[in-house]
């Protein structure tokens, strides 16, 4: 697959997924503060009650770890959880969930075809939104999915407004992601789409600035500890009350 300055077309990353899939839980694992950071996110959902009577939507679910993360905050919610690769969807459903998790292939923006409907009481989308082909149209739809003050959290890798995020992003992908990628799977194109489409995604100003043309209100934004600090963001936003 030919990687551009973008990344891969739109079209292509649900496959690149399926190539990379039996080595990505392995080389994610490498990162000391992958699952450690989006943990983070989902307790910063501040999800009331342990989860019990919501119902909450993994947009992008990949093979489970935001999941997973949704679950140590809310093991008593419903949890649905969706991604357009059959590869990480497969990875996801070979470990062990509770009846309350239920899994979907999907694209993210043919939810409806597939019976997903609203309302959720809260939204986690890791790492999506810079591969959909429209992310502003993505962000109305789950405005929509939601209740009324329904939490949207957005995880996601924003570089553009700092120099040294952007200089610790090249430094880490080519030091250490695309060279694993290749050791792990033979093929390097996931890896260097994931470079490309992380340096020419929006800036953390201009993302929560699309988050609120979209309608969300009380948008917030946080960033993560380690070296991923001021390179993964947490976006937090409201549905309209």
């Amino acid at each position: 697959m030919r990687v551009d300055k973008a990344g891969l077309p739109r079209a292509d990353v649900p496959g690149a997924f399926d190539a990379g899939a039996m080595a990505y839980d392995r080389l994610v694992g490498a990162n000391p503060r992958y699952h450690a950071n989006l943990a983070l996110s989902a307790r910063r959902m501040a999800l009331p009650g342990r989860g019990r009577g919501l119902r909450l939507l993994d947009a992008g679910c990949g093979t489970g770890a935001s999941t997973a993360a949704l679950l140590a905050v809310a093991p008593e919610a419903e949890i649905v959880a969706v991604d357009a690769s059959r590869g990480m969807l497969d990875a996801a459903h070979a470990k062990s969930w509770p009846s309350s998790v239920r899994f979907v292939h999907t694209r993210v923006e043919d939810l409806n075809e597939h019976g997903i409907t609203g309302p959720f009481d809260a939204i986690l989308s890791a790492y999506l939104l810079r591969n959909v082909a429209d992310p502003d149209r993505q962000l109305r739809v789950f405005r929509d999915l939601l209740r009324p003050g329904g939490t949207l959290a957005v995880h996601e890798y924003s570089v553009r407004d700092s120099v040294a995020a952007t200089l610790v992003w090249h430094a880490v992908c080519w030091g250490i992601i695309i060279p694993a990628g290749w050791w792990g799977t033979r093929d390097t194109t996931l890896y260097r789409h994931l470079w490309r489409s992380v340096l020419t995604f929006d800036g953390a100003a201009a993302f929560r600035s699309r988050i609120r043309d979209a309608g969300f209100t009380a948008v917030r934004i946080d960033t993560v500890p380690g070296w991923e600090r001021n390179v993964v963001h947490l976006f937090l936003g409201e549905a309209p009350r």
